[in-house]
């Protein structure tokens, strides 16, 4: 093999599994001071990474600013290759709408919706082709299936319990396929029985679809679902 097709192999299996990098990122409150000093963090496809740390650690910090909810003081971001650190408002949600889902420790469902109308409604902020969306529709009524709350899509979540709002807002949170799950404390307000489904159903998520997932917990048991546990002190990651 000559050394050019060496070169060229490595760069493209670089490419292929490079998705994020987050080098020298700062953040700081004026009531909390610094939160993230100089954190870097690189992702690859396909990762399923679980970032531990006490509460105001910063946790919550790090992906919001994955998910461009929030901006770095410094350092720079970059997805797939270009940087999107500076994005603007509208290219930040547009970013979100096609890459990112997001699953809170609160489920965020709205109340006057039905399960299946929150699940669907992520699918209404993307342009679709009649094709397109009936292809998402039939992926989500399969999803719906595989996590066990086909039973409640009429429902609306003042009926359904803690765990099944959870499973409705995780498949909501795969409507528009997202190449990155981003979760926040996603089991914390679960009991035992329930965090364990739902940590089973991030698990299955991850290797079936290679979606990647880097979550925040506090769970001890969620972080060893996870391929890749970190802890997050002192505005930096630790492995």
């Amino acid at each position: 093999m000559t050394e050019c097709l060496r070169v060229s192999l490595r760069f493209i299996i670089q490419f292929r599994d490079s998705m994020l990098s987050i080098k020298n990122i700062s953040k700081s409150y004026i009531q909390r001071g610094i939160v993230l000093n100089k954190l870097s963090l690189e992702v690859t496809e396909g990762d399923f990474i679980a970032i531990m740390g006490p509460s105001g650690s910063g946790k919550s910090t790090l992906l919001n600013i994955i998910g461009l909810l929030d901006k770095p003081d410094n350092g720079d971001i970059s997805f797939r290759g270009a940087s999107i650190g500076d994005f603007s408002d509208n290219q930040s949600a547009a970013y979100r709408s096609k890459n990112i889902g997001f699953v809170f420790q609160e489920h965020l469902l709205l109340p006057h919706l039905t399960a299946s109308e929150n699940i669907f409604l992520p699918l209404l902020a993307v342009k679709y082709s009649s094709e397109e969306y009936s292809a998402k529709e039939k992926h989500l009524v399969d999803l719906m299936e595989k996590t066990g709350i086909s039973g409640l899509k009429d429902k609306f979540p003042f009926q359904i319990s803690g765990g099944e709002a959870q499973r409705v807002a995780l498949v909501r949170a795969l409507a528009n396929s997202p190449s990155i799950l981003l979760a926040d404390e996603p089991t914390g307000s679960l009991d035992a029985g329930n965090a364990k489904i739902l940590a089973d159903l991030l698990l299955e998520v991850n290797k079936e679809f290679s979606i990647t997932i880097i979550l925040a917990t506090h769970s001890v048991e969620l972080a060893n679902k996870a391929v890749k546990a970190m802890r997050l002190a002192d505005g930096k990651l630790i492995v």
